[in-house]
């Protein structure tokens, strides 16, 4: 065939005799900083990994791969100009200029690309995913953020001299490259080298060949945030049915009912798919106001009751002894939809984005449906602007009013930062809005989303003993100490004595660990709070996020039809404890000391978490764990497609 005669051979002279020489450059350049990146990420997380040779081998051995892979995606564009650009027009000082401007430019985001990595891995613990994607949707408040919390000047300055320094450093192996004479047939043979290489990563290289060893932090650093960006951009949804381990339909069905029967409840169907189930009580309703502060990243382990011992949460520790306190609940995500997510629908996560942020989720079975109809005016309350996260929308098509921002007058504000006002101002008008709607006779159910525990940890100056902008510890204890101002300020009002506050995190800090599901890292707290009306009592069922709406609404004696997957912890024996713990792709559910992992390629295991240091063992699969956690997040999956119909 033509395309093996030898005139038509690729072009693989020394780089610096082919015009193909720029592009052999760039990958250089590439891979130089990519594996500084590396190493310097690896000395970040040096006391996390369980370094063997054998281990930091594959960290930098498959990390050499990867950064191979993400290069020849890099590479596409340039190769295409330098396969079809004739020598002559290529030898002219305008486009050779092009070029070396080119050159330099990709050169400044890969620098760029290198010192972001480094922040997000230092906030994190992870290369980039899908909050990274997810900050780039949401540019208002992430560079606003980013220009709050480090020093964005220096930083590009420095970043632009060391591309000028690398571009002038190579400039002559550049210009000798520009200038190299060559057929277009052999520039033909070396492009679609190129470019079939680029396509063969692209078809059959995935993104879990890195995940090489049982320490999670081992698995990052031998990806490419460059290439885990894009992963996690196109799988931003997954199919649970087509990626993860599943029963029949019906034996699915049937065993979820087992797991979702209440105690008073009774299924209005003998279909083994249908799992509305009848909520009978015995009491009268109680048409409380209800108000649930969801507290960004509260993670248990910052509160005195836990054994921190840095005195951050004072008022929740306080609280604590005043309320039904669960000592063994945990988050089911990361993020702050995912919180808001199992608050609200009282739904397990299902894989890839929280439904807070998928398209038609709208009208789903929520709080809303079960109070509305009972004359509630349902209010969704943010410091920052609601769009970011979708939560706007989400929330004003499922039966609530949203309240953020753009709502607040300037005289209502006394201070802000990237994400809104702070935790003060806004309880500040939840006050003003529960007053108002108290006047007009009506009971309020409010979902109040807090900013302040967030990068840049910045806040009023003179209200805690820990300067702002120091960290986050000043940012947990002022959250704190805006929280319990909050409920001290409410108990002047009126309508306090006919209210039940729900308080409980979004998630944790930071839920990077060792493993791919770090248990630790999404334990938080809950608090149900109502004087005269919930006995104090800690509570130490196991239990998850999903668990705290039917819980409130059996405290309220409300009588409904149930399509949640959560249970009234209070009615739960200690044996039938669970929660539900995940990642973008990894769905964990953790019952007792056993914590089931489904994941890609339909796959399930088992591990012993030990109590103390929470590190796993695996062990044999146990049979029925898995079909239950199938049944759940099966089932969960099944109920959002239904619900889309």
């Amino acid at each position: 065939m033509a395309l093996f005669n030898k005139r038509i051979l690729p072009d693989i002279r020394f780089p610096a005799q082919s015009r193909f020489g720029i592009l052999f450059l760039f990958i250089m350049v590439f891979i130089a900083v990519s594996f500084l990146t590396r190493a310097i990420l690896f000395v970040i997380a040096f006391d996390h990994l369980d370094i063997t040779l054998g281990r930091f081998l594959g960290i930098f051995g498959i990390g050499f791969f990867f950064d191979i892979v993400t290069v020849l995606y890099y590479c596409i564009p340039l190769t295409l100009f330098l396969m079809v650009v004739p020598d002559k027009l290529l030898k002219t000082r305008v486009l050779r200029w092009l070029a070396t401007f080119g050159f330099a430019f990709f050169t400044y985001i890969i620098l760029f690309n290198a010192a972001a990595e480094y922040f997000f891995f230092e906030e994190f613990g992870v290369r980039f995913n899908f909050i990274a994607v997810d900050y780039l949707v949401y540019t208002r408040e992430v560079v606003k953020n980013i220009i709050e919390s480090y020093p964005m000047t220096p930083l590009l300055l420095t970043l632009l001299a060391i591309t000028i320094a690398i571009t002038v450093g190579l400039r002559k192996q550049i210009g000798k490259s520009l200038l190299s004479p060559g057929t277009w047939k052999a520039r033909l043979g070396t492009g679609i080298i190129i470019l079939f290489l680029s396509g063969i990563s692209f078809s059959f290289v995935e993104q879990d060949w890195s995940h090489f060893s049982t320490n999670n932090y081992d698995n990052t650093l031998a990806e490419n945030g460059i290439y885990d960006f894009f992963a996690a951009f196109r799988n931003n949804r997954l199919n649970y049915a087509a990626f993860y381990p599943t029963e029949g339909k019906d034996t699915a069905c049937s065993s979820l009912r087992d797991l979702l029967k209440e105690p008073d409840g009774t299924f209005k169907s003998s279909n083994p798919l249908d799992i509305t189930q009848r909520l009978k009580e015995d009491a009268p309703e109680k048409l409380m106001n209800l108000v649930f502060i969801v507290e960004e990243s509260l993670s248990g382990s910052f509160m005195g009751h836990f054994g921190n011992t840095d005195k951050l949460t004072p008022r929740f520790d306080e609280l604590a002894e005043k309320s039904l306190f669960f000592t063994r609940l945990y988050a089911t995500g990361t993020r702050t939809t995912r919180g808001l997510e199992a608050i609200t629908l009282s739904l397990p996560p299902t894989p890839g984005r929280s439904i807070i942020k998928r398209p038609h989720n709208e009208n789903l079975f929520s709080l809303s449906t079960v109070l509305k109809p009972r004359g509630y005016d349902m209010i969704f309350l943010y410091g920052g602007y609601g769009y970011f996260d979708n939560m706007n929308y989400f929330y004003t098509h499922n039966g609530f009013r949203k309240v953020d921002r753009s709502d607040l007058s300037d005289r209502e504000i006394t201070f802000e930062n990237a994400w809104g006002v702070c935790d003060e101002d806004m309880f500040n008008r939840c006050l003003k809005e529960f007053d108002e709607t108290s006047a007009k006779g009506r009971p309020f159910c409010a979902v109040i989303m807090t900013t302040s525990n967030h990068r840049p940890y910045t806040y009023p100056e003179g209200k805690i003993d820990i300067p702002s902008h120091t960290g986050r510890k000043g940012a947990v204890k002022y959250a704190d100490y805006a929280t319990g101002k909050f409920l001290d300020d409410a108990e002047t009002h009126p309508w306090f004595e006919n209210t039940i506050f729900v308080v409980v995190a979004d998630h944790c800090a930071s839920s990077m660990g060792k493993r791919a599901l770090s248990v630790d890292r999404y334990h938080i707290p809950l608090f149900i709070y109502s004087p005269g009306h919930i006995k104090p009592q800690k509570v130490n069922t196991q239990c998850s996020q999903i668990d705290i709406t039917p819980t409130v609404l059996d405290l309220m004696e409300i009588e409904y039809d149930s399509l949640f997957f959560g249970r009234d912890i209070l009615d739960m024996k200690p044996e039938e404890g669970r929660a539900f713990i995940a990642t973008y792709s990894r769905m964990g559910y953790l019952k007792g000391d056993r914590l089931v992992i489904l994941d890609v390629k339909k796959k399930s295991s088992v591990y012993l978490i030990d109590p103390k240091t929470f590190t796993p063992s695996l062990i044999k699969l146990d049979s029925q764990l898995v079909t239950d956690a199938i049944a759940y997040y099966q089932g969960a999956y099944e109920q959002e497609q239904k619900s889309k119909k």
